[in-house]
């Protein structure tokens, strides 16, 4: 099961856990890819250095880089093609849809509701980390 997680998703992975961090568990998994793309790890990196995520990060002892860097070593980058306008209200979400096309996933995973209204888009499934958990354990099953 090859998956993207958009940058939320990532970053609540990486600092509270739950659901996205079941599913960045799930890609130790030989059957499960991740992939991301530079300006996903950008925008990471960007999040990360937000000034409401230092109580976190420092509690982590981590810096934005170094969790980006942690992300990016897990994942796969693939290089992006242009597309044209699929998210209007956000361009930033344009960037998760051109990873997933470009690494031909099968699956987006995000809580942005201007994503998850594509579902599906192009044969990708969109689904929130919850439902992102249970469809890929279903999957591994078989």
């Amino acid at each position: 099961m090859w998956l993207v997680l958009d940058t939320t998703t990532v970053v609540s992975g990486l600092l509270w856990g739950g659901n996205p961090q079941r599913i960045l568990d799930l890609a130790d998994d030989p059957r499960v890819r991740l992939f991301t793309s530079r300006p996903l790890i950008a925008e990471l990196v960007e999040v990360l250095g937000r000034p409401k995520f230092r109580r976190k990060l420092l509690h982590h002892r981590k810096t934005p880089l170094q969790l980006a860097a942690r992300y990016a070593l897990a994942s796969e980058s693939v290089a992006l093609q242009s597309i044209p306008r699929t998210v209007p209200s956000d361009p930033d979400d344009d960037a998760v849809i051109a990873t997933g096309i470009a690494a031909g996933a099968d699956l987006i995973v995000s809580g942005d509701s201007d994503l998850l209204a594509l579902h599906p888009y192009r044969g990708m499934r969109i689904l929130n980390a919850a439902d992102a958990v249970r469809h890929t354990r279903l999957a591994l099953r078989k």
